[in-house]
Formats: C-alpha cells, structure tokens, sequence
C-alpha cells in the first residue's frame, strides 16, 4: 500500500485568492494591524475559516514575531492561579496571541529550564506568575525577551511587575478577627529559604504585615508564627503544631486559601469546628472560598485584574522595548464568610 502523501499546508497567498484580496490584507488582518477595513477583516477571517488556515509560527519567528505569550506556574495545583490565567486569556482573546503554559514545579532549576525553554522557542513575551528565582535570572530572562512579573514586590529596569499590597491584606485579616474579639491570632506563613528574597516575596510580605498589625492592635504578645510552606499539607502540619501548644489560638490566619484547606483538614480530625472553636481566614479568595461547605473568609486580591494588568503591561513592552519599566500594586478587600465568628468565651 502506497503511503498517503502529506496534505499541502495552507498559505497566506491561498488566504487571499480565497477572499480575493492581496496577500498584504491578509497580513494585516493576521497582525490585527491599522488599515485593514471591518469588510476586508470578515472576508480574510471567512476564507481562513473556510480554508483552515494555521499560520506558521516557525516562519513568523523568522519575521520577529511568533505571536505566542508563555506562562510559568510555580504550581498547578494552587486554585489561585486560575484566576491570573483567566485574566490573561481574555485579555488576549481578540489578538493573534496564543498562551503556552510551562510548569516551575516550585524549584529554582525547573523554573529556570522552563523559561529558557520559552526563549529559546522564541516566544514574544514571557509573564512569570509568582516565581520563586533569583532576581538575576529574572533580569537575564527580562534583557531577553519583553517580561511582566506577578506577584512579586520590588523594581528591576529589565521587566515590569504586577502585584497586590500583601502588606494591607494581612492587616485587613488581623484587623477583621481583632474587631471579632479575637487576641489570640496566629499565621501559618510559606518558610523562605532565601534571605535574599525576603523584601519581594509575597508570603513574607504578609508575614510582615501580620506582625505589624498584632502590634498596631496592641496584641504582639500573642504573635505567633508557624513556617510551613503554601500547601494544603502545610496548612495541616501548622494547625497540627497550633492545636499542640498548651493554650491554643482562637484564630489562625492563613497565607494562602490552600493553606486554610489543610487547617480546616486538621480542625476537623481533631473534632473542634469552625468557627465555633477555631476562625480561619485565608488569602486570595479562591473560586472555592464561596463554596456553602466552606464559606472560607479570605482576602480578594484581584487575580483576574492581575493578569489583566500584565498583559497590558507586556503588550506595551513588545511594542516599545526601551520604555521604563512599570510596577502595578493592586489594593486587596477583605471577603467575610462564616468561617470568621466572634469570640464567645
């Protein structure tokens, strides 16, 4: 049996015989560019949708652009991430962008891999979404190609950042279980590893702003920090901890709505409830923070206005390379729900 040749692959130049104009009206239309009329647009986007055309995006490369946009996750499990990638979806869905998602596997080196992959893919725009590398690598990936950072604190020339001010979130969740009658409030933060990051990570942002708060309420006698990591295993092995001390918090603020999944995991085998003997707050406001079930009280730190911001930001970087560089910081709410009460004893 004879094997089937390979069908010719569609071009720019059937595109435009198909809608009978010429092959530079279809390249603007592709380019979403200036001086492509409403009717020329439908007729070029009817003949590709007709024809199935896929443009080339090896050949595009060639051109300078390959209209692709990658996205590091630093974990895919974390249900905040979602709502910074629908923000990035629809901000892109009316151009001729394509998302490409790399996994960071929370480690410096598969982050690393991961974006310089996407480089060397030759990708228009990278946006790294809470990464955990050192700014230096950050730097060589933002001199390489146009680079947004989200989540992340802190300044660099070499790539614009979008982040919310963990700082103010941290002290709305004090400040709402202080105003319950709570005094007894502790934190489960991600444990840093690197001093080098402390300044720009958002968990020892709001690390800080709980200790300051405790102490802007005259409560910083009964600070009290657990250092696990941003899980829903770091969240049980805190509250664990928590539970064992000899006079045990009345409220526990977690880092993360992860987080307080593992401390809502924890208060229920050890047979308290929530909020009747322990609040719990979290951070992000996650889609299944406003489950019934859990009515998890959380920060809402605007994940879908993130990525928004970012790929405005990153649009702008691609077309312009030597414009200064720009910091967004979003301002958090607070989001109550029945997992916060106020303290009976």
């Amino acid at each position: 049996m004879e094997p089937q040749a390979r069908p010719r692959r569609v071009t720019i130049v059937d595109v435009a015989r198909h809608a009978e104009v010429s092959t530079t009206a279809v390249s603007k239309v592709l380019r979403n560019a200036y001086g492509a009329s409403p009717e020329m647009r439908a007729k070029v986007r009817r003949a590709i949708d007709e024809l199935g055309y896929r443009p080339n995006a090896g050949a595009r490369g060639l051109r300078g652009q390959t209209y692709t946009i990658g996205v590091t996750l630093p974990d895919i499990r974390n249900p905040f991430f979602p709502e910074i990638l629908d923000g990035i979806t629809t901000s892109l869905a009316d151009t001729e962008y394509q998302v490409l998602l790399g996994p960071g596997c929370n480690g410096e080196k598969e982050e690393a891999r991961v974006t310089e992959a996407m480089i060397d893919r030759g990708m228009d725009g990278i946006i790294l979404v809470a990464p955990i590398s050192s700014r230096a690598h950050m730097e060589r990936v933002g001199s390489a190609v146009p680079t947004v950072v989200i989540g992340r604190h802190g300044s660099s020339p070499a790539y614009d950042t979008v982040a919310d001010d963990d700082v103010e979130g941290a002290a709305l969740v004090v400040g709402h279980l202080a105003g319950l009658g709570h005094r007894r409030i502790a934190h489960i933060e991600h444990h840093e590893t690197d001093p080098t990051r402390l300044t720009e990570m958002p968990n020892a942002r709001r690390a800080d702003g709980y200790r300051q708060a405790m102490r802007q309420h005259g409560l910083e006698e009964w600070t009290d920090v657990v250092s696990t990591s941003y899980t829903q295993d770091g969240g049980y092995r805190g509250t664990k901890e928590l539970l064992a001390r000899p006079v045990r918090p009345t409220a526990v603020f977690a880092g993360a709505d992860i987080v307080a999944m593992g401390v809502l995991e924890a208060v229920a085998e050890a047979g308290l409830s929530v909020p009747g003997d322990l609040s719990v707050a979290g951070y992000d406001n996650t889609t299944f923070a406003a489950f019934g079930p859990i009515s998890l009280t959380s920060v809402d730190q605007g994940g879908r206005e993130m990525g928004q911001n970012a790929v405005r930001l990153l649009l702008e970087r691609i077309a312009d390379r030597g414009r200064r560089s720009a910091q967004v910081t979003l301002s958090p709410t607070l989001v109550p729900r029945r997992s916060t009460a106020r303290l009976t004893e």
